[in-house]
């Protein structure tokens, strides 16, 4: 047992340590072992704290209430005989015996407390508190080798599964439930299960770690329904009363649960969320209206959190989402136009633009300005013909013209600064790459597709990244300066590209008088003009 410091603390008490057990003459209780008593005010002061009731069994002011108590993670349905000594079973007759001190530490080690916070309430060292409880459990060990010889070995062979009830246990021993089963389950070798949550009070198995290996188990099936869940703990013949949703709704479980008594992965949650919904509707819809029935934070992220899951497939041309266990689907095994364009070339190539489109929209329903910028990616290319192939075989990239200059956009005379105006909208804020005009990766020389730069600031934790790509470019990065800013949905930013350092540098850009989010600092310290 450890005696390191945990819960709340109780004041310690005012009487040295070196007084304590001077000169103090040994007491026999009955047929209980040996025990010190302690100076008169020690005695004293435990009267107060011990109810007068006379009964000796009565430990009110040990209640799970009292804030010096900490109570188990998990608490059995019922807490049976912890402080009673007076059913007709050996166990219950040997905790009798006990001393009724002694007794009181143990019940206060049991419920959570600290030995420093034990010895603090009776008047003694920690250290004799910990005597107090190895002479406790070995009276309960001595007394259950009297009563039933093989103790040890009925519950070392019992079949623990994945965990067993306390109960269950005294029953294999011949004895009815009592908090001292714990004594000798400790003695035979069996443990209390560990999980996410720490120990499960009032279970034990013989391997610590079958339970969270069961529970590994569920968070790799989840999502769940409590249906299914309650279908999956029955079909894995998980014990009865088992405290399976109180573990997964801890707040250290993988595992969340939803509005709707679902269970969902914390970290997709919104997937599982689409997963399970589809799923109750036993149809496809369009993610917009999955979006508003699971709560994501727009439509757009979760496409493209979805197009990245295989469970859910996307058909076309309605545009709807299925799940891909469905049969009968006609969805595509393609996730985006780029991969059917460059599926294409690879069969047919050297093909014409016209064939090749053509052919594409019958695997992938998309408009010919889609597929159009599918061309601008690395791999492709044009031959001396004019048509389109892999530059792999030899084609040469097709050139880009040079894109109309946005009045967002600047750049000074010899090329080496370039500056662009963005105002801050929600996907800025969420974290989303910010979509810019292509003339600025054009003009960095980004002009094939997937092209990137990357720029380092002061003003970020992590570099600013400008990227080129086939549907157009973008800047990443800007969400932990607004947020830093204080900035609001209507702000502007200014971003400044350095690219003969390759440095960055970012400003509040807000005029003066004009910030959305009413900023108060000198308007002189924000002001750039591009």
């Amino acid at each position: 047992m450890s005696d390191g410091s945990r819960g709340h603390r109780l004041p310690t008490s005012n009487i040295s340590s070196g007084a304590r057990y001077r000169n103090t003459p040994k007491v026999t209780h009955g047929r209980g072992y040996s025990a010190r008593s302690t100076p008169s005010a020690i005695g004293s002061r435990r009267k107060r704290r011990r109810s007068t009731s006379g009964s000796g069994n009565d430990w009110t002011w040990l209640s799970p209430t009292s804030p010096t108590i900490r109570t188990p993670m998990v608490s059995q349905d019922k807490q049976t005989d912890i402080e009673s000594g007076t059913t007709a079973d050996w166990l219950a007759a040997a905790w009798a015996s006990v001393p009724e001190r002694s007794r009181a530490v143990f019940i206060a080690r049991y419920r959570g407390m600290t030995l420093q916070e034990i010895g603090d309430i009776h008047g003694f060292t920690r250290e004799y508190a910990r005597q107090i409880l190895m002479r406790v459990a070995q009276h309960v060990c001595d007394r259950a080798s009297e009563a039933v010889p093989d103790w040890r070995e009925r519950l070392r062979e019992t079949n623990t599964g994945i965990a067993i009830r306390r109960d269950e246990l005294a029953r294999v021993i011949g004895a009815r439930d009592h908090a001292a089963v714990k004594i000798l389950a400790e003695a035979a070798g069996l443990r209390a299960p560990r999980t996410w949550a720490g120990e499960l009070d009032g279970w034990w198995g013989s391997s610590p770690e079958a339970l969270a290996a069961y529970l590994s188990k569920i968070v790799d099936n989840a999502p769940f329904t409590s249906e299914m869940l309650e279908a999956f703990v029955f079909d894995h013949q998980v014990p009865d009363g088992f405290p399976i949703e109180t573990l997964l709704a801890d707040t250290r479980s993988p595992l969340a649960c939803g509005p709707d008594g679902t269970w969902l992965r914390r970290r997709v949650r919104s997937r599982d969320a689409a997963y399970l919904w589809l799923l109750g509707q036993g149809a496809p819809h369009r993610i917009e209206r999955i979006a508003a029935e699971v709560g994501a934070v727009s439509a757009r992220t979760l496409a493209e959190s979805l197009r990245r899951d295989e469970r859910f497939v996307l058909i076309r041309p309605e545009g709807n989402w299925a799940l891909a266990e469905w049969p009968g689907l006609s969805g595509t095994k393609y996730r985006g136009a780029v991969e059917v364009v460059v599926d294409l070339v690879t069969k047919f190539g050297p093909i014409s633009k016209g064939e090749l489109f053509s052919k594409a929209v019958q695997l992938y329903p998309v408009s010919q300005w889609r597929l159009q910028q599918c061309l601008a990616i690395d791999q492709l290319g044009e031959t001396d013909g004019g048509q389109i192939d892999l530059v792999a075989r030899g084609a040469k990239p097709i050139e880009v013209a040079e894109p109309r200059k946005p009045a967002n956009m600047a750049m000074n005379d010899d090329g080496t600064v370039y500056g662009v105006r963005l105002s801050v909208d929600f996907d800025m804020l969420r974290g989303s790459g910010v979509i810019v005009n292509t003339w600025l990766t054009w003009q960095l020389g980004l002009r094939r597709a997937p092209m990137s730069m990357t720029f380092e600031t002061d003003d970020l934790p992590v570099p600013l990244v400008v990227r080129r790509n086939t549907s157009g470019a973008q800047i990443t990065a800007l969400r932990t300066f607004t947020s830093s800013q204080g900035m609001a949905v209507g702000c502007e930013v200014a971003v400044v590209l350095l690219t003969d350092t390759r440095v960055a540098r970012l400003h509040h850009a807000c005029a003066a008088g004009a910030c959305a989010a009413e900023w108060t600092e000198d308007p002189a310290d924000r002001e750039v003009v591009l």
